[in-house]
């Protein structure tokens, strides 16, 4: 009688370790479902990360060319105060 009941708490025993486990395996597949989402979303952010950059580079560029223009165009309109209709771009040396 007491084998049957040795046994018994054995099997109990089991069968609350296996639900457990069991438990565990679910919660790595929804772990797992959760990381993959992550590394997607860390791709993406990589991705507009480099695409930011590359916006930024574009931007500094186009200050770089108004800056330029803006200068050409004031050595133009200062230059129309001329006789002879020439710029003022020729005297300065500048080139295009």
């Amino acid at each position: 009688m007491v084998t049957w009941i040795v046994v018994g708490v054995v099997v109990l025993g089991l069968v609350v370790l296996g639900a457990a486990v069991m438990t565990v395996v679910g919660r790595l597949s929804a772990l797992d479902r959760a990381m993959r989402r992550l590394l997607l979303r860390r791709e993406q952010a990589e991705k507009l990360q480099a695409g930011a950059a590359a916006l930024e580079r574009s931007v500094a560029e186009l200050q770089e060319r108004a800056a330029i223009a803006e200068e050409q165009v004031a050595i133009i309109k200062a230059g129309r105060g001329e006789p002879h209709g020439k710029h003022s771009s020729q005297k300065a040396g500048l080139s295009w």
